[in-house]
């Protein structure tokens, strides 16, 4: 074999591992999650299709002797260029070097250095091609070798943080749910630092590594209520951090398709959520989401906290909203009133806690002034042209996106402009939702602009329905740039969404 091609397809592994590496970094090390998006920007559109087309072919001839070194130097030539679109550096997701990637990528390079030796060893120029392309597959088999290794890593921090637990001894609330788990943590920290000392896990610390620096960061000596946001990506996950984190007191804000392409169905997501009531004394579960209400009424171990922004007659905390003020009733009681807040089945959750903690409610109202929402969760604000813009970037849910839409039909006296690239880890109600979103904002918006390839032919499709105008871009950037320069004073825009650039 030419030594020459041997350095050539080491020097591409290289190179072209540092994209899928990359991908393998904002998938938070999922073994396999690297071939799944091999498989999306392969087969993204044309292009890239018959990039991947023209690999495999000149592999196969090489394989079998055709012209071998010409055939498989056409293969490294699509693996180093393509998939054209991500990018190796990448803007929105740039590859970060942390210790745990440069481990995955000595892994990586490790099993890359012994199939190109095999090749080498063989003479095989077209076996040496056909490992090319198959990159990803090698990244995910390294990241399915070092997962126990990883994961038996971290348990140095969580015993620290297991320390630190047991050292200042919390009441803990436990908060999960497919949509609305961070805004009901900040609207229940403010609820209950009003009672005592809190701690809310900040962001979206919401796994195993993010709840145990959470408290070894920032649980501190005095602290009376901790508050922990918990997610899952699958069945186990919440029941383990549960077994370090007991909560006292469980909070299921809702059900839905979110990462339903991880979880396979709707049964398996509230098996995995509702692990969260395993230690808990007392459960809060919204009961507007109909899938909830069912679930409270198989709960006879614990006491369940029911509560309400939608009427529901009967639910033990209603939110009843008029004008710009919500009465709150407590077990069919009115015990004050609050502000009409977004997400307010989310501040329903968070009073509940306080019913469940038999907590005083007198002060409610006066905890949540000058409250609003975390950032980019329809979070509103006019910028200096005068565009009013509805911040939703971090949601990608039906539910929330309908809100959100319903949130921009409440601003601005012009345009209405919706901006998205549509939801994602939707499984098979991807391309419905995603329509359907699409023909919902007909109804409020005079502007669809698409982001990006992900979900273009649903949102074009569902646009088409309503005749609602479509302008599609390739990033947020020309999104952002395209709203600068063609709305005004009194136009309102919602970014709905912002998938980072490691998607297609």
């Amino acid at each position: 074999m030419n030594g020459v091609f041997v350095v050539a397809a080491t020097v591409v592994g290289a190179v072209s591992g540092l994209r899928w590496l990359r991908v393998a970094q904002r998938e938070h090390y999922l073994p396999w999650s690297v071939a799944v998006f091999a498989k999306r920007w392969w087969f993204i559109d044309a292009t890239n299709l018959s990039i991947i087309a023209l690999a495999a072919t000149s592999a196969a001839l090489a394989l079998i002797g055709v012209l071998p070194l010409v055939t498989g130097s056409v293969t490294l030539v699509c693996v180093l260029i393509g998939p054209v679109g991500l990018s190796i550096k990448g803007t929105s997701s740039p590859l970060m070097w942390t210790d745990r990637l440069r481990r995955v990528a000595l892994a990586s390079g490790s099993i890359w250095a012994l199939m190109v030796a095999i090749g080498g060893i063989t003479g095989s120029i077209g076996l040496l091609a056909y490992e090319a392309v198959a990159l990803p597959l090698v990244i995910d088999l390294a990241l399915a070798i070092m997962w126990p290794f990883e994961m038996k890593a971290q348990e140095k921090w969580v015993e620290q943080a297991t320390e630190r637990m047991s050292l200042v001894s919390p009441t803990v609330i436990a908060i999960t749910g497919s949509y609305g788990k961070t805004t009901t943590k900040e609207y229940a920290r403010l609820l209950l630092a009003q009672q005592a000392p809190t701690v809310a896990t900040p962001a979206s610390f919401n796994n195993k590594m993010g709840l145990a620096r959470a408290i070894n960061e920032h649980l501190s000596d005095g602290t009376k209520f901790f508050i922990a946001e918990m997610g899952t990506y699958g069945t186990g996950e919440i029941a383990d951090m549960c077994a370090w984190v007991a909560p006292h007191v469980a909070v299921l804000t809702a059900i839905g398709p979110v990462h339903l392409e991880r979880f396979g169905s709707i049964e398996r997501v509230v098996e995995a959520k509702s692990e969260i009531f395993g230690p808990a004394d007392a459960v809060v579960l919204n009961v507007d989401d109909d899938r909830l209400a069912t679930l409270a009424e198989t709960i006879v171990d614990k006491r369940v906290v029911r509560v309400s922004a939608g009427g529901v007659v009967g639910a033990d905390v209603r939110l009843i909203p008029y004008g710009d003020r919500a009465t709150v009733l407590v077990h069919g009681s009115e015990v004050g009133k609050v502000p009409v807040l977004p997400l307010l089945s989310n501040l329903a959750c968070a009073i509940g806690v306080l019913v469940a903690l038999d907590l005083p409610l007198e002060r409610i109202a006066e905890a949540l002034q000058g409250a609003g929402t975390p950032d980019h969760r329809q979070t509103v604000f006019t910028s200096d042209a005068g565009v009013v813009i509805v911040d939703d970037t971090y949601n990608s849910n039906p539910v929330g996106a309908q809100a959100a839409l319903d949130r921009l039909a409440g601003v601005g006296s012009g345009r209405r402009v919706v901006v998205t690239p549509g939801m994602v880890e939707l499984g098979d109600l991807q391309v419905e939702e995603n329509t359907r979103f699409a023909a919902q904002a007909g109804a409020v918006a005079d502007q669809l602009i698409v982001v990006a390839k992900t979900n273009r032919a649903a949102l074009l499709e569902g646009a088409a329905n309503v005749s609602l105008p479509v302008i599609v871009v390739a990033s947020r950037e020309e999104a952002v740039a395209w709203v600068r320069e063609n709305l005004g004073p009194g136009d309102a825009v919602l970014y709905e969404n912002d998938l980072p650039d490691h998607h297609p």
